[in-house]
């Protein structure tokens, strides 16, 4: 159902040299097909040879940085910013630089550090970094710094528009580095087994009280006596356990900024069962990257054609809502491969080529080093 001529379409928006659109839109095109990041895999599904195709994707990560463009995908009329982590497991890489041990300490692999923002439910990713145990020993560096790193490449790009964190960014030192920044955060806390501390205007401690299916709000305190947030709770019923946000927005705009936050572990999931993001190969970690950033804009092309054959498929009815609400638009597009109507897959087309077009950002662009 993905062809060619489509993919190329949408690379002609993202790049402005041609012979580089087309060579984008091959290696897209083949990724989409191929379902993994492999450079044998996907050489695979190109047309002509094996070795001839391979050869052509290493000349063109060696001359183009696919990680610059993807900032295009950067919607500046964005209501938010998500930032979470992911880990890439590479159980067999012995002898790969960047590639350390994960939060279990024995499986080999690395962190992804996506920043995206939300479309339709999902997360459109626009940026990201890795890093990983053998990084930050060998740079000398912490977790935090690629942290910081981060942000600091994207504050003056997202200026007032809220941040979005999940438990791993609840430290007090990342919290004291976004309120010098300036910056708007909405931040989930941390609560099994490192509560937070927080005290009130008169230093009394603050105690994170809630009953299921209450929410609570408590404005004005410090985050560990040194940082001033706002806090909101809430219990719903059947979960386990109450969700407490610490922000400096609004408490009650900042628990359904979080709430539409939580789709970014679907986009996780689909980038790695449906995209096969955790079957990169690459031996350095700038190539790595720009076959992540890659397969991140094949992702996004994916994720907005499917979005307009859901819609197609199964917007029309209850029955079909239900299945609508069932299946993201990249699964319908990958995995179900839906049939068309010529005419009608050239109108969804032309449709995803629109709402591509409206969101992305013109450069010039940067990358996160």
């Amino acid at each position: 159902m993905v062809k060619f001529k489509h993919i190329l379409a949408f690379m002609q928006i993202l790049w402005e040299q041609e012979e580089i659109a087309h060579q984008a839109a091959h290696i897209i095109h083949a990724i989409l097909k191929a379902r993994s990041l492999r450079i044998t895999e996907i050489a695979a599904q190109m047309r002509g040879g094996l070795a001839a195709n391979y050869k052509a994707i290493q000349r063109f990560l060696a001359k183009v940085d696919p990680r610059e463009i993807l900032w295009r995908l950067y919607q500046t009329q964005a209501p938010f910013v998500i930032g979470d982590v992911t880990e890439i497991p590479r159980p067999q890489a012995r002898r790969t630089p960047y590639v350390g041990f994960l939060k279990d300490g024995k499986t080999r692999g690395f962190w992804l550090l996506m920043l995206a923002t939300s479309f339709r439910g999902r997360a459109l990713p626009f940026a990201f970094l890795t890093y990983s145990s053998s990084t930050i020993a060998q740079e000398s560096s912490s977790r935090n710094l690629y942290h910081y790193t981060a942000i600091e490449s994207i504050k003056e790009l997202v200026g007032d528009t809220p941040l979005v964190f999940d438990r791993e960014f609840s430290y007090l030192d990342f919290l004291k580095y976004l309120s010098a920044s300036g910056l708007r955060f909405v931040i989930r806390l941390h609560l099994r087994s490192n509560p937070p501390e927080f005290v009130d205007r008169y230093g009394e401690k603050v105690a994170l009280n809630i009953m299921p299916g209450e929410k609570r709000v408590i404005p004005n305190v410090l985050y560990k006596g040194e940082v001033k947030v706002h806090l909101v709770g809430v219990w719903r019923q059947g979960f386990k356990e109450p969700l407490w946000l610490m922000t400096n927005v609004d408490p009650r705009r900042a628990l359904e900024i979080y709430r539409a936050r939580m789709k970014i572990e679907e986009s996780f999931r689909d980038l790695k069962s449906l995209l096969g993001l955790d079957r990169v190969m690459n031996k350095k970690q700038v190539y790595m990257e720009k076959m992540v950033a890659l397969l991140l804009i094949a992702y996004a092309v994916g994720m907005l054609m499917g979005e307009v054959v859901r819609d197609a498929l199964y917007g029309g009815t209850a029955q079909g809502q239900r299945k609508w609400r069932c299946y993201s638009g990249l699964f319908i597009l990958l995995k179900q491969k839906p049939r068309l109507d010529p005419l009608c897959l050239r109108q969804l087309v032309s449709s995803a080529l629109e709402s591509f077009a409206a969101l992305v950002h013109p450069p010039p662009v940067r990358t996160l080093v």
